[in-house]
């Protein structure tokens, strides 16, 4: 049983952005540069246009990355805000994932810090004027090590503000503790120091946390190590230290129940306090208009709370966008059955299977092997070539070029009918080679006040126009433009997949590993796609489809048009004779082709 109704029309896209740096035009890009030196995007930013822009390129979703209020270097005091410790806060304008107060937007997004809610607000209705389902990020592994619920509704308590601290777990305890023992800080290597070596002094403010709680990766050391998430305290879902687990397990038919029947499970149960306060964290976001979450290392937390946590969503919001970061596949089912995600990231098998590919050295065998083992989930496993964690596509440390993820992106967008997620400025060739602080080249830095080039000229000073683009950076987007705009309105993509590769390796000359194919199909839309992945060789040769897939599409002798998605002018033409097809296919160089057959 799935948990998500499919796009009627077609796919979903999702436009993962940087919330802090979509709009920030300074090219400066200072190492460890302040905000005042290097810019910030601001909510305000994302204008009707640059929305209706984001909209155009083919985009169902955007997911705005860093809008809880988190850790950062910055002087909000005015605003009731405490300044944070450098110590503990990666770079300087801080760790999106190490939130400081769930009830409160990040300051530096605001126009005016004291509206920050508002403008939020504002930023929600604009979004939803422009079409687009919002998308923020919950992370209930861990908070800030400095966690100040300042702007707590009425009745809710802080986490930890109740816990026994004598103790090192209590069910109701939101934290860990090393009784007796005070935090450390890590141990600095490769040079490190805090605001890259500039001096501060914190005076009376200095952090001190006694006792010493558990750090955010499941460290249990009152001195975490320095590749810890030492900035973070891990919460407490009631795992007792041992392993063993203080609430009801979920019987194992309900792997198979609606979320209904899950939201009655857990109504007369005691559950942990921590489960609580993300529950009410969470209906807190969706009272503002927020249209569902990413959840960040869900599988660090247990699959009965997921099913209390989604379950209450769902029954708020059917609609509800649940997507989350699960990198263990042998744990995918039990996350989306019994935890009732609607979308994992596909990143350990299909994601990391593409890259090898992508690099000149993999074969395509692969992918079909890949996508056979998860047909009966294929729905929920998001896939992507790019997000905040990943290695951007054009840095030299990946591809070095974007021209080389053209077959990957394709394929990545049409395999399966789970949504494609994108990276924002992935669609300009972003290759992010800044040297930005705490950040390093190769991924655009999540932790420090920089700009992102190629985006800052498709950006255009605001216009968003792309106006300061190179003329490759343009086809670059027209590209992304056409491939998600089918994919949004494809019906076969939302329907029947077959894999027609191993049949051609076995019977077609000059067909090879570095070539994939495969077909897709609906009552009223029938689709070859192909793509080379060799950067250098083209192929030509008779691309033949099996038996099977002409029976199952009606297909009788004879001669069928077909006309390529991708440039909406090249065509084909599929000979149909003894029940097999045949279409002569001439490949140049990381070219694909998604072949419609014309009706």
């Amino acid at each position: 049983m799935t948990n998500t109704k499919k796009n009627e029309g077609g796919k979903l896209v999702v436009y993962q952005v940087f919330t802090r740096l979509f709009g920030n035009t300074n090219t400066t890009n200072k190492p460890w540069g302040t905000i005042e030196e290097n810019g910030v995007g601001k909510l305000a930013d994302f204008t009707k246009k640059a929305l209706e822009e984001i909209k155009d390129l083919g985009v169902t979703h955007i997911w705005y990355t860093g809008i809880p209020h988190h850790a950062l270097i910055g002087d909000y005091t005015a605003y009731g805000i405490s300044n944070d410790d450098p110590d503990i806060v990666k770079g300087r304008a801080g760790s999106p994932y190490a939130v400081k107060d769930y009830y409160s937007v990040n300051p530096d997004l605001a126009k005016d810090p004291s509206k920050r809610e508002s403008e939020f607000k504002a930023l929600v209705k604009r979004s939803h004027a422009a079409g687009l389902k919002v998308i923020i990020d919950l992370v209930p592994n861990h908070v800030a090590r400095k966690y100040e619920g300042r702007n707590n509704p009425k009745g809710v308590v802080d986490f930890g503000a109740n816990d026994n601290r004598e103790v090192d777990y209590d069910k109701h305890n939101n934290f860990y503790y090393n009784p007796h023992e005070v935090f450390k800080l890590p141990e600095w290597r490769n040079g490190y120091l805090p605001l890259g070596g500039e001096q501060y002094d914190m005076g009376e403010g200095k952090f001190v946390e006694d006792p010493a709680k558990w750090t955010g990766n499941g460290s249990r050391l009152s001195q975490p190590d320095f590749n810890d998430w030492y900035e973070t305290v891990k919460i407490n879902y009631g795992i007792r230290p041992d392993g063993t687990r203080d609430f009801d397990s979920l019987p194992e038919d309900y792997h198979q129940k609606h979320y209904s029947d899950h939201f009655a499970f857990w109504k007369d149960k005691e559950v942990p306090d921590s489960w609580i306060k993300f529950r009410d964290i969470a209906l807190y976001w969706l009272e503002l208009g927020v249209d569902g979450f990413r959840y960040d290392m869900a599988e660090m937390v247990p699959v009965e709370f997921w099913s209390f946590l989604n379950s209450t969503i769902k029954m708020n919001n059917p609609e509800a966008f649940l997507m989350a970061e699960v990198y263990q596949p042998h744990l995918n089912r039990d996350y989306i059955f019994k935890g009732k995600m609607d979308y994992l990231y596909d990143k350990v098998e299909f994601y990391d299977g593409l890259i090898p590919i992508m690099q000149g050295y993999g074969w395509t065998d692969h992918i079909p092997v890949v996508q056979k083992g998860v047909l009966d989930i294929e729905h929920h496993m998001l896939h992507f070539l790019e997000n905040h964690d990943e290695v951007r596509i054009s840095s030299p440390e990946f591809l070095g070029n974007a021209e080389k993820a053209k077959p990957g992106m394709v394929v990545s967008a049409t395999i399966g009918t789970s949504p494609t997620m994108i990276y924002f400025g992935q669609e300009v060739g972003e290759p992010a080679v800044e040297n930005p602080g705490f950040g390093s080249p190769g991924r655009t830095s999540i932790f420090d006040y920089v700009g992102v080039p190629h985006l800052q000229r498709w950006v255009n000073n605001k216009k968003f126009d792309g106006g300061q683009l190179s003329t490759q950076e343009k086809n670059l987007r027209e590209f992304y433009k056409s491939l998600l705009n089918f994919t949004i309105n494809s019906s076969a993509l939302m329907g029947e997949y077959r894999e027609i590769h191993f049949y051609n390796r076995d019977h077609t000359e000059y067909y090879n590993y570095r070539v994939l194919s495969y077909v897709r199909w609906s009552k009223n839309e029938k689709l070859i796609i192909i793509a080379n992945f060799d950067a250098h060789d083209g192929f030509g040769f008779e691309l033949k489809l099996p038996e099977d897939v002409i029976r199952e599409w009606e297909l009788q002798n004879g001669v069928y048009q077909l006309r390529d998605q991708l440039s909406g002018s090249i065509e084909k033409s599929l000979n149909v004779h003894n029940g097999v097809g045949e279409v002569r296919i001439d490949l140049q160089p990381l070219e694909s082709f998604i072949l419609r057959l014309e009706k």
